[in-house]
C-alpha cells in the first residue's frame, strides 16, 4: 500500500514536470478566457448583435464557473483530479467549437457562458491546485502553488498577441476552433496531476465529505474567506472588462488601454510567483490583509491623481503584481487550517465567493455607467470592498483545527 509520504517523497523528485503540467493547463483555460474581449468587436459586428448579447454570456460564464467549482471539487476530491482535468478540458473545447458555429445568441451564450463556465471549474485554479496541494508536502507546498501560477499567467500572457495575430489573418470562427486544438492539446498533461484523494497524512484523520464541510462552514474564518475572496473577484473583473473603456472615455485611446492590459498580465507572473512563494515564510492571513489592503491604495490614487499614460502604466504594473496572488494564498490557507483531504471542494466553495464578486463587477460596472454615464461609483466601491477584505482577513484564525475529541477547536476564535 502506498502512503503518503511516499506519494510526497516521488512528487517531489518530479516536482517540475508537476508544476509545469498544471501551469500549462491553467495558462491556456486562463489565458482564452483573458482574450474573449479581443473577440467582442468580431463577434457582434458578424453577427449583427449589440454587446450586451455578448457581456451577458461573459458574465454568466462568471456564474457558472463559481456555481460549479464546488461540484467539480467534491468529484475531484472523491476521484482524483484527473478525471475532473480531462473532462472539463473536453468541455471547454466543445464550448469554443460551439461559439464558433453558434448561429444565434441561445446557442453562444451556451457555449461561452455555460460550457467554458464549467470548464473552467476543472481546469483553473481549483483542481490543479487541489492536485498540487496533495502532491507536494506542506513545506514545498507554497513554491509548488506559486511556481504553477506564475506558469498560468505566462500562458495567460502569451495568449494575448498569439490571438491577436491570428485575427489579424484569419476569420474569427476559425481563431475560435484554433483556441479549441489547444485546449485539447494540452489536456494530456493531466495524466501528470494525478493525485491520491483518499490517503491522509498521520496528522489527518479520516474525515467524511459532508464532515469536512460542516466543519468548515461552522468556522468564522471560513466565512472570512469567503467574503474577501467577493471583494477580490469584483475589483478583478471591473478593471479587467471595464477599465479600456474608462481610459477611452478619458481620451487616451485603444492602444493605451491594450498596453495596460498587458502590463497587467505581464506583471501578474512575478506577483503571483511572489506571493506563493512568501505564503511559505509569512502568515497567509497578513500577506492577504496587505495585499488588499496595498490594491485599494492603488486604486484610490489612480482615480485622484491626473490620468496620463505614465500613470495608467505604473497602475498596471502595481494591480497587476497584485492581480491573482490572492489565489495561492487563499488556497494554501484553507489547506493550512482544513487539512489537503477536501481541499478542491473546500476552495471551491471560497472561490464561489469570488465569481459572484466577478460576475456583480462585471454587470454592475455596465449597469452603472449606462445610467450615470460613469465609472466612478465602481471605482469607489472597488476601493472599499478592498479596504474591507482587509480588515476581514487581519482576525482570521490560521490554526490548524483540532479533530477528536477538540474537533471545532478553533471555529469560534
Amino acid at each position: 500500500m502506498v502512503t503518503l509520504a511516499e506519494v510526497h517523497t516521488r512528487s517531489w523528485r518530479l516536482r517540475w514536470p508537476l508544476v509545469i503540467s498544471g501551469g500549462l493547463i491553467m495558462g491556456v483555460a486562463l489565458g482564452v478566457r483573458h482574450v474573449q474581449g479581443l473577440l467582442m468587436l468580431p463577434i457582434t459586428l458578424g453577427h449583427g448583435w449589440n454587446r450586451e448579447t455578448f457581456g451577458f454570456a461573459l458574465a454568466l460564464q462568471n456564474l457558472i464557473w463559481g456555481l460549479t467549482q464546488p461540484l467539480t471539487g467534491m468529484i475531484a476530491d472523491r476521484f482524483g483530479a484527473l478525471r475532473v482535468l480531462i473532462f472539463s478540458g473536453i468541455v471547454y473545447a466543445l464550448g469554443l467549437v460551439v461559439m464558433s458555429y453558434a448561429g444565434t445568441a441561445g446557442y453562444f451564450t451556451l457555449g461561452c457562458g455555460v460550457l467554458i463556465g464549467i470548464g473552467l471549474s476543472g481546469t483553473a485554479f481549483g483542481a490543479v491546485y487541489g492536485a498540487l496541494s496533495r502532491l507536494f508536502p506542506a513545506q514545498q507546498r507554497s513554491w509548488a502553488l506559486g511556481v504553477a501560477g506564475a506558469l498560468g499567467g505566462l500562458g495567460q500572457f502569451c495568449m494575448v498577441p498569439l490571438v491577436q495575430n491570428l485575427l489579424g489573418r484569419m476569420h474569427w470562427n476559425a481563431v475560435l476552433l484554433i483556441l479549441a486544438v489547444i485546449t485539447i492539446a494540452v489536456t494530456p498533461f493531466a495524466l501528470s496531476l494525478r493525485d491520491h484523494p483518499g490517503l491522509v497524512s498521520a496528522n489527518e484523520p479520516k474525515q467524511s465529505m459532508g464532515e469536512a464541510v460542516r466543519e468548515a462552514m461552522s468556522h468564522r474564518g471560513f466565512w472570512l474567506l469567503n467574503l474577501g475572496f467577493f471583494a477580490c473577484g469584483f475589483q478583478l473583473a471591473f478593471i479587467a472588462v471595464h477599465m479600456p473603456s474608462y481610459l477611452i472615455d478619458k481620451g487616451l485611446g485603444a492602444g493605451t488601454a491594450g498596453a495596460a492590459l498587458a502590463l497587467i498580465a505581464l506583471a501578474n507572473i512575478a506577483g503571483t510567483y511572489m506571493c506563493g512563494y512568501l505564503g511559505g515564510m509569512l502568515r497567509r492571513k497578513y500577506l492577504l490583509t496587505g495585499l488588499y489592503l496595498v490594491r485599494s491604495l492603488a486604486m484610490l490614487l489612480f482615480v485622484v491623481l491626473p490620468l496620463t499614460p505614465a500613470s495608467v502604466y505604473v497602475f498596471s504594473l502595481v494591480i497587476g503584481f497584485l492581480w491573482l496572488g490572492t489565489v495561492p494564498l487563499t488556497s494554501g490557507l484553507v489547506s493550512q487550517v482544513f487539512g489537503v483531504r477536501y481541499i478542491t471542494t473546500l476552495f471551491g466553495f471560497v472561490f464561489f465567493g469570488h465569481q459572484l464578486g466577478g460576475f456583480l463587477g462585471v454587470w454592475l460596472g455596465g449597469v452603472v455607467f449606462d445610467r450615470m454615464h460613469s465609472y466612478q461609483p465602481l471605482w469607489i466601491g472597488s476601493i472599499v470592498l478592498g479596504f474591507v477584505a482587509a480588515a476581514l482577513h487581519w482576525p482570521i484564525n490560521d490554526g490548524e483545527v483540532k479533530r477528536g475529541a477538540d474537533r471545532l477547536v478553533g471555529s469560534v476564535a
